[in-house]
């Protein structure tokens, strides 16, 4: 999936991204695999998961180029 970061937090080295109209999906440091943190509006890839707490994105990179097929839906 590609998004962008709605939120993130150094302190906490964790932060959100945007899911649409649908629950904000959590990122955490440890699964950035080509940065060390996240700035607000950066646009991003990832996995998104289920689990007990709600989404969360695995394998998280910087994407370089927005792409016409963007996708704006929420992930359910």
């Amino acid at each position: 999936m590609q998004t962008v970061v709605k939120k993130w937090f150094r302190d906490k080295e964790s932060g959100f991204l945007d899911n649409g109209g649908g629950a904000d999906i959590m990122v955490r440091k440890a699964d950035l695999l080509n940065c060390q943190f996240l700035k607000v509006g950066a646009t991003v890839e990832f996995e998104c998961h289920a689990d007990k707490k709600g989404l969360t994105a695995k394998n998280v990179k910087l994407s370089y180029q927005k792409g016409p097929n963007q996708s704006t839906k929420p992930y359910r």
